[in-house]
């Protein structure tokens, strides 16, 4: 469970605010976002660029972006819906309208990073930073789907494997992971 002491740093590497800008997306951004998205995952896992103009515009506060300073472009986002569910089920993937604003519980739909900019701890910069704007917010828990190729790297992010997720998005078999927040609570 993550306490106030979890995120009393502002970043874990403060030389990465100083080449990104990490803040909610923009309406703008959506096209660059599906594009990204494109990258990352294969078609049969990605989301449309559909269904990303759906969440940005539904959900804009529940993306983190990190916006490269010297470009101004869209480097990797986080995103997620908010709910009082506790588990992810593909619907979440399909329809930003089960977003729920004041929901207890994060379902992250994706963490992409452009390959340029991988190996960099962008990645663990970005959840970070997911994680802690979610805790101050009173969340209780962050949930996600990964493949088990992911697992390792999530744990080190403080995630738990809950083990096979009931998922089948894409046709792939998805571990669900969760990390307690304790919505907000110092213990």
């Amino acid at each position: 469970m993550k306490r106030k002491a979890d995120f009393e740093q502002e970043f874990i590497d403060p030389s990465l605010h100083h080449r990104f800008a990490f803040r909610y997306i923009r309406p703008e951004e959506a096209d660059q976002a599906a594009k990204i998205e494109e990258i990352c995952f294969p078609p049969n896992e990605a989301c449309s660029a559909k269904m990303m103009k759906e969440r940005v515009a539904a959900a804009p506060d529940f993306f983190l972006v990190a916006a490269d300073r010297e470009t101004g472009r869209l480097a990797g986002f986080l995103n997620g819906l908010a709910t009082d569910e506790e588990a992810l089920r593909d619907e979440f993937f399909k329809d930003a309208a089960l977003h729920d604003p004041k929901g207890r519980n994060i379902m992250l739909l994706g963490l992409d990073v452009l390959p340029a900019y991988r190996g960099q701890g962008l990645a663990r910069e970005l959840m970070y930073q997911y994680l802690s704007r979610e805790w101050q917010r009173g969340r209780e828990t962050v949930i996600l789907t990964c493949l088990e190729g992911k697992i390792k790297m999530y744990e080190k992010m403080g995630f738990e494997n809950l083990g096979i997720s009931g998922s089948v998005w894409g046709g792939e078999q998805w571990y669900e992971m969760s990390c307690r927040l304790c919505g907000g609570e110092e213990l």
